[in-house]
């Protein structure tokens, strides 16, 4: 993350979901090997826009040092600049700035414009890779017991030049 920006509010996923949980324990996780990074509020958004909206909003009221939201998907994140604009913020890195998770066109578009800092992407693009791997199996080869789907990580450096390869 960017310099003095480590005052953060996560907007998690929907509440016992396996993504919100997943992405809730990846990111903790990898805050308990930096102190200097600090969570101060969490707090579901639904995996919606308008939910993330609502949370964000609450939440920078009652947090308004608060410079870093992750948002656990693309649609809170969108949600959260919104929230920021209503309160006369920046999303950015001027004032605050915004993670997400997904990986779609809208956010990526985001990260072009400046409002996003980066999104990593859960590539949904299972359908090809899976019909493949049927074909392999049906004509008796041997198949991998781990198959993955890459995923990418779309930057201020790199989002205009995928922004087409964006789903």
């Amino acid at each position: 993350m960017a310099g003095d920006k480590k005052t953060i509010i996560q907007l998690e996923g929907t509440t016992g979901s396996s993504p919100a949980n997943d992405r809730k324990r990846g990111f903790e996780e990898f805050l308990a090997d930096h102190s200097d990074y600090q969570i101060v509020a969490s707090q579901s958004g639904d995996f919606a826009r308008d939910r993330g909206r609502q949370v964000a909003e609450t939440l920078l009221q009652a947090h308004p040092d608060a410079n870093v939201i992750y948002a656990h998907n693309d649609e809170m994140a969108i949600g959260a600049i919104a929230a920021l604009e209503a309160a006369g913020r920046t999303a950015g890195r001027d004032d605050c700035l915004v993670f997400s998770i997904d990986g779609g066109r809208e956010a990526v578009q985001l990260i072009v414009d400046g409002k996003i800092e980066a999104v990593v992407e859960c590539n949904p693009r299972f359908g090809p890779k899976a019909f493949d791997t049927a074909l392999a199996y049906a004509a008796g080869e041997e198949i991998a017991p781990v198959i993955i789907n890459p995923d990418e990580m779309y930057t201020p450096e790199n989002a205009a030049e995928l922004l087409d390869s964006a789903y």
